[in-house]
């Protein structure tokens, strides 16, 4: 029988890897290559300098935040719905100026249309195309709720804008940040579930950032659907020389230390499961167990199985010796 032209891609299961693919970055330990995923915080954290200075790493190859290095370098669009032209270039401008580079001598498209809005079709079709001319490393969207005009709460209306960014990122082979605010007092939250709307934005990432102040200490925790994630970094908005920018400093702050043991316990909780499990366990068995959300429990076993500290085969999961 003659496969149609429109037919679909098929493999037989036991011809599919059965291990991970290489893991690649666009931005060492901050962003995968080809990731989706939110720069998440309150109010003020400094989330637009820190998708802006992503920006300036990805088209100028300087490391991101003066820390983190580039592993692939390109053009980079950048739609910046909340700030004039004039402002969104002084920005660019003083991040580059703090990584060593000229603004000028940086590929970085800014659209310049008054609005984009996801949830209509016309501008679906133009973002879509200018994608597709421009073919992009690195999409910059700032911020959702200028994007659209649905309710955030509702997982019917938000799937659909996401899984059209998703559709985007696969098509034409770009990485998709997404700035997107938290709730206001969601402090004492983990990360993404303090993400403002729907779950559907914590569990679409690939790649998440988020920012969170304490005082006068600002702190970026990281999270990915499918590598190991970082401690928390501490940062400061240094002004030099007219220069604006995040850097990141050697010690985390004190009071930012209290988030990292909720990331570990999940490991801990996850890993004794298995060490008292007379055979392997399903994720279906292991989120009943550790009772948390599935897209919570899926991103912790990635990691352990990215990490080395457990192993996956077709009867389940299992620490690895």
């Amino acid at each position: 029988m003659t496969a149609s032209t429109l037919s679909l891609p098929v493999t037989r299961a036991a011809d599919l890897a059965d291990v991970p693919t290489e893991r690649r970055w666009l931005v060492a330990q901050l962003w995968s290559d080809e990731a989706v995923g939110i720069v998440g915080g309150e109010p003020k954290c400094c989330k637009s300098f820190l998708a802006l200075d992503l920006a300036v790493a990805v088209a100028s190859g300087a490391p991101c935040l003066r820390r983190f290095p580039v592993a692939r370098t390109g053009r980079v669009l950048l739609f910046a719905a909340e700030d004039a032209l004039h402002v969104v270039r002084q920005r660019l401008a003083g991040i580059a100026r703090a990584a060593g580079r000229d603004l000028a001598d940086l590929d970085i498209q800014v659209i310049t249309a008054p609005s984009v809005r996801l949830d209509v079709e016309r501008d679906r079709d133009a973002l879509t195309e200018t994608v597709a001319r421009l073919r992009p490393r690195l999409l910059v969207l700032d911020p959702f709720v200028r994007l659209h005009r649905i309710d955030e709460n509702l997982s019917g209306e938000v799937a659909p804008l996401l899984a059209y960014l998703r559709e985007l990122q696969r098509r034409y082979h770009v990485a998709v940040v997404l700035v997107h605010h938290a709730r206001k007092g969601g402090a004492k939250l983990r990360a993404g579930q303090a993400l403002r709307g729907s779950s559907e934005f914590h569990a679409w990432g690939d790649s998440n950032l988020y920012l969170r102040r304490h005082g006068d200490q600002l702190g970026l925790s990281v999270e990915h659907r499918a590598a190991p994630s970082i401690s928390t970094v501490s940062l400061q908005l240094d002004t030099r020389d007219d220069a604006v920018a995040l850097t990141a400093i050697d010690h985390a702050p004190a009071a930012l230390a209290t988030a990292a043991p909720v990331e570990l316990a999940l490991d801990q909780r996850i890993l004794a499961e298995l060490e008292v499990a007379a055979a392997p366990l399903s994720a279906t068995a292991l989120r009943q167990r550790c009772q948390i959300r599935n897209a919570t429990l899926q991103t912790a076993l990635l990691a352990l199985v990215a990490d080395g500290r457990l192993r996956k085969d077709r009867a389940g999961y299992a620490v690895a010796r």
